[in-house]
């Protein structure tokens, strides 16, 4: 009996033992009682009772768990179909907020570029006018700030600082007729700024946008819009209105002035058709230097035979004598080259990045600026009519870059 509750219990039924096939393998034990044979064979019979159980019981826990197993990959789940959906979504979001984070960049980028460039150029001006105050030699001012740009762009290259480029024949052709146009407009520039009164050259060179689109139109195919033509009129006429009525007016002033926009505008059309050609193209920091370099070597001998040798030591103390502070002039003379040669590269970099009519557009907007810092500097007396006529001419610039956004209507044939 106690074997019989043995085999009955959870233990035994939950870890059997397999029965043996053969329960008496040694044929000494044979010649047993009838008694004990008869409760071996009881205790077998229990034995496999207990392992058949055990394994039915397996089977059905072996089956359930399969079950479970087989439903829980069936059965699909909300939460990570909810996962895989905003998982699909996020490249979307991704790539929107990629693109408006690039175009803020960039905004930010031109938006500082165009501070940089009208702070740079206030200086300049007020710095030059000092000089050409006491020391009026065009020629050789405009040479001297070019020699301060060369040896700052020799600085940058000996250092490697910036990749100095390699200049093939074809484009040292195409570069010299911008070089030439440069050095012409800095020089008419600093002709007129010697003769009239800052604001007076910024107001003539308020026409710029007129010759932008004269020349766009005829360089680079770009017809203008009837309403394009249309914002030309009152800078035309704004600028007529302060020519009149400028108390420091003078044709030498005013005509260099005005020739200055022709060559400053060409040098910007050809230098954009230039740079658009990709497969000699150099990029805008290199071009740049390398105009600079070039108008260096073209002014330095156009300054000696307009005016002499005016920059040696002998010449400065002979001035140093009539009362001129050598000192005072070779500063501000320095800080002007630096600013120039800085606003001109600044200004290259952007016109790279924009279009020329957008780049005259910035150039307008940065000679109200120079207009009013100028003014307030130096004291200069401006009649009402005058200032009526340079608002007529800014606000002309302003509709110009509004008439330049409006895209012509698509003809249908």
């Amino acid at each position: 009996m106690q074997n019989t509750l043995l085999s009955l219990s959870p233990f035994s039924a939950s870890f059997p033992k397999p029965p043996s096939r053969n329960p008496n393998p040694n044929p000494k034990f044979s010649l047993l009682s009838h008694s004990s044979s008869s409760v071996q064979l009881d205790r077998n019979s229990l034995r496999r009772i207990s392992w058949k159980r055990a394994l039915d019981t397996f089977s059905s826990s072996s089956l359930r768990f399969k079950v479970q197993i087989s439903a829980s990959f069936l059965i699909p789940s909300r939460k990570n179909d909810n996962l895989i959906v905003r998982a699909a979504s996020v490249p979307e979001s991704a790539e929107d907020g990629g693109a408006t984070q690039s175009e803020l960049t960039r905004t930010l980028q031109l938006g500082s570029m165009f501070g940089i460039w009208y702070l740079l150029n206030i200086f300049f001006n007020i710095f030059n006018k000092q000089v050409l105050k006491v020391y009026p030699f065009p020629a050789t001012v405009t040479a001297f700030q070019s020699g301060c740009g060369t040896l700052m762009i020799l600085f940058v290259w000996a250092f490697n600082l910036y990749s100095r480029p390699k200049i093939t024949r074809s484009q040292f052709a195409a570069i010299v007729p911008l070089a030439l146009a440069h050095t012409l407009g800095n020089l008419l520039t600093n002709v007129s700024l010697g003769k009239v009164a800052v604001s007076f050259t910024h107001t003539i060179k308020a026409m710029e946008p007129f010759f932008t689109v004269l020349f766009s139109a005829l360089f680079l195919a770009e017809i203008p819009t009837l309403w394009v033509v249309s914002s030309l009129i009152p800078i035309v006429g704004g600028v007529a209105l302060a020519s009149f009525t400028e108390a420091t007016f003078n044709w030498i002033g005013f005509c260099s002035a005005m020739a200055s926009n022709i060559t400053n505008q060409s040098r910007n059309v050809f230098s954009k058709k230039f740079m658009v050609q990709e497969e000699e193209t150099l990029d805008n920091i290199n071009l740049f230097s390398v105009i600079t370099i070039i108008s260096f070597i073209l002014l330095v001998p156009s300054a000696i035979l307009l005016e002499g040798v005016k920059f040696s030591p002998l010449y400065l103390q002979s001035a140093a004598s009539q009362g001129l502070n050598i000192k005072e002039l070779c500063v501000r003379s320095l800080l002007a080259g630096f600013c120039f040669h800085s606003y001109q590269q600044v200004s290259y970099m952007i016109l790279q990045m924009v279009s020329p009519v957008t780049h005259a557009v910035g150039n307008c907007v940065k000679r109200v600026v120079v207009i009013v810092s100028t003014v307030v500097f130096f004291q200069t007396p401006v009649s009402p009519i005058n200032s009526l006529g340079t608002a007529v001419a800014l606000a002309g610039v302003f509709l110009y870059s509004r008439a330049k956004r409006i895209k012509p209507k698509p003809k249908v044939v």
